[in-house]
């Protein structure tokens, strides 16, 4: 009998559909407070599945395996948990839909300049030159470039290719096209079939120079770190858009205010920021060619069950000793 704990507060049908997964499991819930897991509390579990912390190697001897709730591991970079051999699985791919359509809502926003819509209904009066401020750009044609050809990119990839744009993606690994993560039914590009050119990393630049629309979906890890600088953003057209829904530190923003400001590019769209919650000084809240949403992108209430559906995956691929879905690469720091 294996024991499985699980922190997350998931309500009873859903723990439910974890404790159907196999009677050689013995489930059980624990609530912490504030995410914090109990100075005091010792468990026998072999497997964890963890909203918020877990617990330590000492108070957990029999762990061999935990499940995070969210994508990121950032928080476990600097643990003993790191460092040890046990398995780290993530949520990507939980996210992917909602993402996505984040993203292609920014690109619409920005194609069919809906923040002029709103600016003019504000004020009460249409302007007289309705061509000059409302004329969009239409999608079909437009480059579309996606840095992280992730669960992420690849479905926004799929969105974006009935509109008709031209793909472009960079990926760590362009000789590897599938998608070994979790994938949801019907989405995604599962085959890596959807990009018109996928580009190594180191490639990036001149990617960049080719995009209409830049959207950012990687993860922050050292390498990632301020990627998105100057120099980047002066490669971009200046009539191109960069929208972030990967992490705040991927993009200088001190860079990316000065390219705004100048017009080296014509507008960003940002839901991750390098502080969060964006200080009231930013002067990114001023700039009229940015909308700004406060890292909802994520959002989704199908969220649980869909982690759950992953978690159960992954619990009958654990027992049965096969390899499981989304493995945390502790030498890429994701």
């Amino acid at each position: 009998m294996k024991h499985v704990v699980v922190t997350a507060p998931f309500p009873a049908p859903l723990m439910e559909k974890i404790r159907a997964v196999s009677p050689q499991i013995q489930v059980e819930q624990v609530r912490l407070n504030n995410y914090r897991w109990p100075e005091n509390k010792t468990t026998s579990a072999e497997i964890i599945y963890a909203l918020g912390d877990l617990p330590s190697l000492e108070q957990a001897p029999n762990l061999r395996w935990a499940q995070l709730h969210y994508a990121g591991v950032n928080n476990l970079l600097d643990t003993p948990l790191w460092d040890s051999d046990i398995i780290l699985t993530n949520a990507s791919g939980v996210h992917a839909p909602a993402m996505a359509q984040y993203a292609m809502t920014q690109i619409l926003a920005w194609a069919h300049r809906v923040p002029n819509w709103f600016k003019y209904q504000q004020v009460g009066t249409w302007p007289t030159e309705r061509w000059e401020k409302f004329v969009p750009m239409e999608l079909n044609g437009r480059s579309l470039g996606i840095l992280g050809y992730g669960s992420i990119g690849r479905e926004l990839a799929r969105l974006a290719k009935g509109f008709g744009m031209k793909i472009l993606v960079t990926k760590r690994d362009a000789r590897r096209t599938e998608d070994s993560g979790y994938v949801i039914p019907g989405t995604g590009d599962p085959q890596g079939s959807l990009p018109d050119r996928i580009y190594p990393t180191e490639a990036t630049r001149s990617m960049l120079a080719e995009c209409d629309f830049v959207v950012v979906t990687l993860p922050h890890t050292p390498r990632t770190q301020h990627l998105i600088d100057e120099s980047v953003l002066r490669e971009m057209k200046p009539t191109a858009f960069l929208v972030n829904i990967g992490r705040g530190a991927i993009v200088n923003e001190d860079d990316l205010v000065k390219a705004l400001k100048k017009g080296w590019i014509a507008g960003a769209g940002l839901d991750v920021f390098e502080q969060e919650p964006l200080p009231d000084s930013s002067p990114l809240w001023q700039l009229p060619n940015v909308i700004l949403t406060p890292h909802v992108s994520g959002f989704t209430p199908a969220y649980d069950e869909r982690n759950v559906e992953l978690f159960t995956q992954n619990l009958r691929r654990y027992l049965a000793g096969e390899p499981l879905l989304n493995v945390v690469n502790r030498e890429l720091g994701y």
